[in-house]
């Protein structure tokens, strides 16, 4: 069963910005696809699709390795 997880990047400015970070979140272990609505300068939404959980660490270290930032989650409180 395929799972979905949505959160936000920052920092990406382009086409590239995008294929550099769906590179890095498609070698996750389990990912299957990964769809990005880029937001020129700010915070672009992200979906990954998976067959597996994915951790939060593990998001955020493809991110970086990516060379952007997964937008901190603002509480709800």
């Amino acid at each position: 069963m395929s799972q979905t997880t949505s959160f936000s990047v920052d920092g990406m400015t382009c086409g590239n910005c995008v294929r550099h970070v769906s590179e890095e979140l498609t070698a996750l272990p389990g990912v299957t696809d990964v769809q990005v609505d880029l937001v020129a300068g700010g915070s672009s939404p992200v979906t990954v699709i998976s067959d597996a959980p994915l951790t939060d660490e593990a998001i955020a270290a493809a991110v970086d390795e990516a060379g952007y930032a997964v937008t901190p989650r603002k509480s709800l409180l």
